[in-house]
């Protein structure tokens, strides 16, 4: 089952060539197959013999393209040939082709020094299944298994699940990253998903599993070079309130999460419940400011003395996520405090609580009506 997704390949191509970076499982190539298919050549370097014939003649890969007649070129997980970006770069400034560059990894593009084309190629993200790409949208459902399309689509997203984390978590990323001691960074993980969505304590974390600070903080990078996870950093523009200056982490995918974590069942009063609520959240935001090519980083806002917010968008909104069914006046301290630095003109708080309103400027939505707004971009 294939199902639409929030992200138009073929306006992309119109423009310019494009690389295209996404954590294995996303469904990249299901799309690019499902878009674009007719329309270009596709060159899949998970597949043998297109990665032993260019691995030993990058430069075959002119003759390749002269004998298909397309001027769209898709190359899938480019970064098992980064000198084939060297090819690239040099068609792209020859030639009318533009260029689909996907992968599910950065690192080795930046190990290598990669040609990353010096803005002949923008740069387009793809995240988990969205809200709105799912009809019927099961919350509780999402929460537990996360949106990567095999598993939620799956009659046994929990066995589907385990195996994306058997099969990718713990043998491809230390093929990725050449991690050689892989029962540490497994060790690792673990403590990684129970720190999800937290700011950062990389001391603690270094403790908990064994290994120096130094090391912990690689790890970290290395899920957020593998597509893997994001290192979100707090909002310093505060005037009246010193900010941390720690980051925080958050996985690309609360299934994934779960799967790491061995959860089995989420009470809806839990912390849990509200880690993987705030986390869905997150997704939508990330999925929205790519897909909708806005130039807003995602950041969050927590003072020294205690008051926070948990996502900034640009310099312009910020969202309080609550996994609450009543929202109290007390709900809004966070938000009440950043209004104080009149510097943010939107606020928002996203919640269970089916009764939107407005108190004092800030937009007080249940979770279904935010995200509507989101996606029809008001």
């Amino acid at each position: 089952m294939f199902l639409d997704r929030n992200i138009n390949l073929n306006n992309l191509l119109r423009q310019k060539s494009f690389f295209f970076f996404g954590a294995r499982g996303t469904g990249k190539t299901m799309l690019i197959k499902k878009q674009l298919d007719k329309k270009v050549m596709i060159i899949d370097l998970l597949k043998a013999d297109y990665f032993l014939h260019l691995h030993e003649n990058p430069h075959d890969l002119e003759n390749m393209i002269e004998s298909s007649h397309k001027i769209w070129i898709v190359i899938d997980e480019v970064q098992k040939i980064p000198i084939l970006l060297d090819e690239v770069h040099r068609l792209i400034e020859k030639t009318e082709l533009h260029f689909l560059l996907t992968g599910s990894s950065a690192r080795k593009l930046k190990r290598e020094s990669a040609n990353m084309l010096a803005g002949r190629a923008w740069q387009a993200n793809f995240y988990p299944l969205t809200f709105l790409e799912i009809p019927n949208f099961d919350l509780d459902k999402y929460l537990m298994f996360g949106g990567l399309p095999a598993v939620y689509l799956s009659k046994d997203p929990e066995e589907q699940l385990d195996a994306y984390i058997n099969t990718y978590l713990k043998e491809e990323i230390q093929i990725e990253a050449s991690i050689r001691k892989l029962p540490n960074f497994i060790r690792f993980l673990k403590v990684a998903a129970l720190c999800n969505t937290q700011v950062i304590n990389y001391s603690k974390v270094a403790s908990d599993v064994g290994l120096s600070v130094s090391t912990v903080k690689e790890h970290f990078i290395i899920l957020q070079d593998t597509l893997l996870g994001y290192i979100i950093e707090p909002w310093r523009e505060s005037k009246k309130r010193k900010s941390i200056e720690t980051p925080k982490f958050y996985f690309f995918d609360i299934g994934v999460v779960h799967g790491i974590r061995r959860t089995k069942y989420i009470d809806p009063n839990s912390d849990v419940f509200g880690m993987s609520f705030e986390q869905f959240i997150f997704q939508e935001l990330m999925a929205y400011v790519s897909y909708l090519r806005k130039k807003d980083t995602i950041c969050f806002w927590r003072a020294k003395s205690k008051q926070e917010v948990d996502f900034i968008i640009g310099d312009h909104t910020a969202i309080e996520v609550k996994a609450s069914k009543k929202i109290q006046k007390t709900d809004l301290k966070g938000l009440f405090a950043l209004k104080e630095e009149n510097i943010i003109q939107k606020f928002y708080l996203v919640s269970f609580d089916t009764v939107d309103r407005v108190i004092d400027r800030i937009n007080i939505l249940f979770w279904r009506s935010f995200l509507q707004q989101l996606w029809n971009n008001k």
